[in-house]
């Protein structure tokens, strides 16, 4: 059975009854930052050049992708802006028909403000963890503090919506969020708060959590009830949706761990090695690249992929399994998923 969105066929179809038409590619494991929740403190073995896809096979997976149904592709990394060539794949991807957008750490964006243009990008989400320069140095091992505030600027100035994501770490960034939501009184921005997920090398573990809770009982305490607003989720929506009524944007709670979003979930990931991931937490991936350079269909794998996707956090069901650093250490690093 198919379901459509859109008047486009969604052929995508798990055996929970969920429509998949929303993909994300990661198209580098190279990053020019070192997050601490994203990275191994000692880094990571990088997959050899040859067994990356190229342009040619990115674009030409995803055009499949677009054939079953897929209407929005989102660019990762790593860092999607390092890769050499970035710019030709986002141009020729913004031709495919489809909402493009990416997620990037905004040090690059000044180079591509012309190719996001082109290729109809009008939304980016960047990841920004502390509103604070020594807090943001030594979270992301690097200091690019000043040039990511020039790049942000910078797209305000053209238009563009963007979306800040923040992963709140207890202790770290949690005395931080009314500073972010009071960015949103005057620029049009989403403040996206991330719970803080397990990964393998990223040091989970629950004490480090700030809940979904947590961040609205420090929300609510410093705005009055009546000023906090519940904004109407999008469908398939990851995120928890508030504003405060007088201000300009809006904030929102990503909560994976707490309130996971499965049952509307309609993701699908491909990581930069060309192996497809039918949900961020599972450890199972299938090869596409191995059976597209063998000349092969790759639709067959695309279906027996999705039929095989569990109803909740790649099997990890419960509070203990998601806790069982035996079963997320299984899993790869953030950086090699594709955020």
């Amino acid at each position: 059975m198919v379901s459509t969105t859109e008047n486009k066929t969604i052929q995508m179809q798990d055996t929970h009854g969920r429509g998949h038409n929303y993909l994300r590619i990661s198209i580098t494991e190279h990053c020019n930052l070192r997050c601490t929740y994203c990275m191994p403190a000692e880094g990571i073995a990088l997959t050899p050049r040859a067994h990356l896809m190229t342009a040619d096979e990115i674009v030409t997976i995803a055009q499949t992708f677009v054939n079953l149904g897929v209407t929005k592709i989102r660019l990762t990394g790593g860092e999607p802006l390092v890769r050499r060539d970035a710019k030709q794949i986002i141009q020729r991807l913004g031709k495919l028909g489809v909402e493009l957008t990416l997620t990037t750490n905004g040090i690059l964006v000044h180079e591509f403000i012309d190719t996001f243009k082109e290729a109809g990008i009008t939304t980016l989400n960047v990841s920004i963890d502390s509103l604070q320069k020594d807090k943001f140095n030594t979270i992301t091992r690097r200091n690019y503090f000043d040039k990511l505030w020039e790049n942000l600027d910078l797209l305000d100035a053209n238009g563009f919506q963007v979306k800040l994501n923040v992963v709140m770490i207890k202790g770290f960034n949690d005395n931080e969020i009314i500073d972010f939501i009071e960015m949103t009184k005057d620029r049009n921005l989403q403040i996206r708060f991330i719970e803080f997920m397990p990964f393998d090398g990223n040091q989970w573990n629950k004490e480090k959590l700030v809940s979904y809770a947590e961040i609205m009982e420090q929300v609510e305490s410093f705005y009055s009830n009546e000023n906090v607003k519940r904004i109407q989720d999008k469908p398939n929506d990851t995120a928890k949706n508030h504003k405060i009524e007088s201000y300009r944007g809006s904030f929102s709670v990503i909560s994976s761990v707490t309130n996971p979003f499965c049952s509307t979930c309609n993701r699908i990931r491909l990581t930069a090695d060309g192996k497809l991931k039918n949900c961020l937490f599972s450890n199972s991936e299938t090869s596409l690249l191995d059976t597209l350079r063998a000349g092969e269909s790759i639709e067959p794998l695309i279906f027996q992929n999705i039929k095989s996707k569990h109803a909740m956090r790649g099997g990890m069901d419960d509070d203990a399994k998601f806790q069982n650093p035996e079963l997320f250490s299984q899993n790869r690093s953030m950086i090699k998923i594709g955020g």
